[in-house]
Parts: structure tokens; sequence; C-alpha cells
């Protein structure tokens, strides 16, 4: 799996087992549809072993710890189920480890899918894979969503707070909650055991609070700024130069809108230039990829979008045949349209020797806000039409 894919569940219990070379925790959080814990009930880990539908396996240092989800025991009102890791040793980093996600049939151990994610650095702490519920079916996702404040950039994401160091207790306490975190919990939960002091709160997810975003391949950012979930239009500006002066480059930017279960909605493109009831437009085509600034825009109304767009992939083709090693400066941003405050950017800067690109994709998640992630993949597609699959395929 590539960061961002999914796959559907062909069956109800499934184990995720996550491997490194060295050791590493692995934990999990149940995910309400706002995307948060209920409670310290919905950390699942090697203090807390069982949770409503999901368990916690340890590998005792030999064997990979793993999570087991049973879908079919899952409460209602949960809707996801992340996966995190994180290396045992305190502070230690992802940097020069790869951990290696594997999703199993839980019954008979067979291999539905692996997942390593890519370019891992100073994180200490990562959301892996998710497993959640579309449209009453089942999927797991690869994330790969890393966290350089450790568990608790999960905790603020997830909705679980991180505590204040504690006086020690005269008496020891069975741990409630691993150590490092503890959940929002009613009075008469036991009281937490003495914990380090926890590094400033701060959103492991990457969002717009703090201006434009510069993304790197495989990199996403969440469309939040203020807390709140950009729903208003924004506009996807794609630009490149030819490689060699004089020598003009026609391509074509195109999107292709999916539905949840990655189904082919729609495609807007030169030759069709308004898609699902004007929510989607297009500024038309530009011949030669000469001049500053974009060379085509692409419109999307976030707010108007119809409920079954869940998907969109933003592609680049050369209909002509010219390769991409052909072309200089290819880039994509998100702007504003509004304001024109550049919001999202994207330079591509290493090309391939082929006719098609996937610049970008936006997924959106059940708590209603959008993502954008970085792609940059090539494909040998000189029309969007040749893209519809692939780019399924990434979602």
């Amino acid at each position: 799996m590539t960061p961002g894919s999914n796959i559907p569940l062909p069956v109800s219990r499934v184990t995720v087992d996550v491997t490194a070379p060295v050791r590493l925790d692995v934990s999990s959080l149940l995910l309400t549809a706002d995307g948060k814990v209920r409670s310290d009930a919905d950390f699942v880990f090697y203090n807390q072993p069982t949770g409503p539908g999901v368990t916690y396996r340890s590998g005792g240092g030999t064997a990979p710890d793993a999570i087991t989800v049973d879908t079919a025991a899952v409460p209602p009102g949960i809707e996801k189920i992340v996966v995190t890791a994180s290396p045992d040793a305190a502070g230690q980093s992802f940097q020069g480890i790869e951990p290696t996600a594997t999703i199993r049939n839980a019954d008979d151990n067979t291999v539905l899918a692996t997942f390593t994610p890519p370019r891992l650095g100073p994180e200490t702490a990562l959301v892996i894979v998710e497993v959640y519920l579309r449209n009453g079916a089942w999927k797991a996702r690869a994330v790969g969503q890393g966290y350089a404040n450790g568990l608790a950039g999960i905790a603020t994401d997830f909705g679980v707070s991180v505590e204040e160091p504690a006086q020690p207790a005269p008496v020891a306490q069975p741990p409630a909650a691993d150590p490092r975190l503890a959940a929002p919990q009613p009075p008469a939960a036991p009281p937490m055991p003495p914990m380090p002091p926890a590094p400033p709160a701060a959103t492991g997810k990457i969002n717009l609070d703090k201006g434009r975003v510069s993304l790197q391949k495989n990199q996403t950012v969440s469309l939040v700024k203020g807390g709140a979930p950009l729903l208003s239009k924004v506009q996807m500006g794609l630009g490149w130069e030819p490689a060699f002066r004089g020598k003009d480059i026609d391509l074509d930017a195109s999107v292709i809108a999916y539905g949840p279960q990655r189904n082919h909605i729609d495609s807007c493109y030169f030759g069709k230039l308004s898609i699902v009831n004007g929510a989607i437009k297009h500024s038309g085509d530009n011949l030669t990829g000469e001049g500053g600034g974009d060379d085509e825009v692409i419109t999307v109304d976030l707010g108007r979008l119809p409920q079954e767009v869940t998907g969109l992939v933003f592609t680049v083709n050369s209909f002509s045949g010219q390769k991409f090693t052909e072309v200089a400066k290819a880039y994509c941003r998100l702007i504003d349209a509004a304001s024109g405050e550049e919001l999202v950017r994207f330079d591509l800067t290493n090309a391939e020797a082929q006719t098609g690109v996937m610049m970008a994709k936006l997924i959106k998640q059940f708590s209603g806000e959008w993502e954008m992630t970085a792609m940059g993949a090539f494909i040998k597609s000189r029309t969007v039409r040749g893209m519809v699959k692939p780019a399924a395929e990434a979602l």
C-alpha cells in the first residue's frame, strides 16, 4: 500500500502487526465521527490490552506487537480505529527506521496488505494505519502520519489529554492508562500514576493555522484553519515551464472526482470545463506552458460538492507525448479563491520519462474536513482517461 491508499476488508476480524529494526510500542485508539476518543476505555495498549472490539497482543520483544480489530464487535458510534506505533526507547525517532504494518486475516493469519511509510525522520510516534467504516463497509487505509512531539501529538489530535506531573501516591495504584497519556475520565476512575512533564501541546497533523504550507512528496496537510474545516472555494493552480528554451510544451491539467468506494464520478479537463453541478470548474487549456503564473486553474467549491464526492485527484498529462523530463518547474498550489492567498504548495522536483503525473489528492475525512496530500506519482498516460484507474488505486 502507499500513503492514502485503502482496501476493503473481506473479513470481519483483522490483525495489524508492526515490525521494525527496533522494538516498538503499538497501541490503538477508537474514534467517533468527530475523530475523538470517548474516554480512556477507547485507548488500547500494553497496560490496557482490551477495549470494545479491539485487543492488544504483546510480542514480548521477540515478535511484533499487534492490534486485533473485530469489526462486528465494535460498538455503534465508533467509525475509525487508528493503529499507532512509537519506538520503545524514550526519545528515539523513526530516523533510519522503516516500520512495516502488516494487515492480516485474524483467523487464518493470511496477509491482506502491507504498508511501509516513506521518508520518516524526526517523528517519535506514528499513526500507521486505520480501520474505518464507510457506507456500512469496513476498510483499511495506509496513513503514515508522523508526530515529532511523540504520543503528546497523538493525544492532542485525538482528544486525549496529557496529564501534568502528579505527586507520588503513598500507596501504589495500578495504572488506568498509559503512563504517558490519559483520556478524560469520570471522577470514579483510578488516579493516574506519576509521569514526566509533557512537552507543550501541539497538533501532530499539519494544518493551515501558521500560514502557507510547503509540502514534500507524500506529505499531508489538513485543510483546517482556526479550528474549522475549510469549506469555501479553493483553486488548484498548476504550472510548468519548458525545460529547453524555445520549445513549447502542451500539458493538460485535470481533476478526477471519486466516491467513497473509489468509484469514478466524473473528470474535469479542457474538454469538460464544469462537473458536479458547477462545483468544480476548469479554466481552459494552455497550449505552450510559457509565461509566469499558473498555466491552468481548477476551482473547487468544497462547500457545494455533492456528498458522494469524497476524493479528488489532480493530474497533468502530455497529450502530445512529450515526457516530464522535458518539463521544468512543475508545481501545484492550493489558493483561497476569495482572498487569493496561497495556502499549500508542492513543487515537483524529480521528473520521470512519462507522459502523466498525479500531482495531489484531496480526501474528505469523516469529520468533514479535507486533507491534501502531495503525490508526484508518474504514470504512462497521455490523457486523463488513462489516469482514472491508477488514481483510484492511489486514494
